[in-house]
């Protein structure tokens, strides 16, 4: 669903702007660029609002722009000849997707579901293509991206190679971890923790299984729930559970 605003006036404008540059500023692959190469994508943008569980991107879809999360979480996802929705991975503000098609000229491989209301940015394809060829930072970022991404879907195919269930979600919860920066001593956290149906969809099991699993972890003193995040007190004892 794409919002539809009418013009607003001269100072609501002038707010919009700025709001809008400030989210492109919090844009990791758009950070580097200068104050005048912003003020020449900026006009280019087109903001696109959804609520939860909408179908931001259609797998087989035109590879038409470029899009960018700046507020909510979206999901990843396939679907399996029998119908099943399986989650490939999770995006937070900040992230942008639609990359693959638009590089390949080729159409969606996969589609993004939203798990909240979000508000998205969309650019469209010959503008994100000049940013990729003639914006040197743009450029680094994106083959950063790419082999980030590499890595990250290798470690993802060895996780769903594990036949435990209980260690393949241990494992899931390894692999989506991260440290505090700049707090040394900080335990490791897992941000925007996805529900455990879609957990559960992204490592093929079920809801109860991955209940059961995280039930145990709490009970062991190993992780603590904190309203939409996972704090991970004990990251060795966690590992060892994958490995033993």
């Amino acid at each position: 669903m794409e919002s539809a605003a009418p013009p607003p006036a001269t100072a609501g404008r002038a707010q919009e702007e700025v709001q809008i540059q400030i989210h492109l500023r919090k844009i990791p692959l758009l950070a580097e660029l200068s104050d005048e190469e912003i003020l020449q994508i900026k006009p280019e943008f087109r903001i696109r609002q959804y609520h939860k569980r909408d179908i931001v991107l259609q797998k087989g879809g035109s590879g038409d722009g470029l899009l960018f999360l700046l507020s909510g979480q979206l999901q990843v996802i396939d679907i399996t000849e029998d119908g099943r929705a399986i989650g490939l991975r999770m995006l937070a503000p900040g992230d942008f997707f639609g990359e693959i098609a638009l590089i390949n000229n080729s159409t969606r491989s996969a589609s993004v579901v939203a798990l909240s209301d979000v508000l998205v940015a969309f650019l469209p394809a010959p503008i994100a293509m000049h940013l990729f060829a003639h914006s040197p930072s743009v450029a680094r970022q994106m083959l950063r991206h790419l082999a980030q991404k590499i890595q990250r879907d290798s470690e993802f195919r060895a996780l769903l190679s594990i036949n435990n269930t209980a260690k393949r979600i241990y494992a899931f919860l390894t692999l989506m971890q991260q440290k505090k920066a700049g707090e040394p001593g900080a335990p490791a956290v897992v941000e925007n923790l996805p529900t455990h149906q879609d957990i559960a969809n992204m490592i093929n099991t079920s809801r109860e299984t991955v209940t059961r699993a995280l039930l145990t972890l709490v009970q062991q003193g190993i992780v603590q729930k904190d309203s939409h995040r996972l704090i991970i007190l004990d990251p060795e004892a966690l590992k060892k559970l994958v490995q033993s």
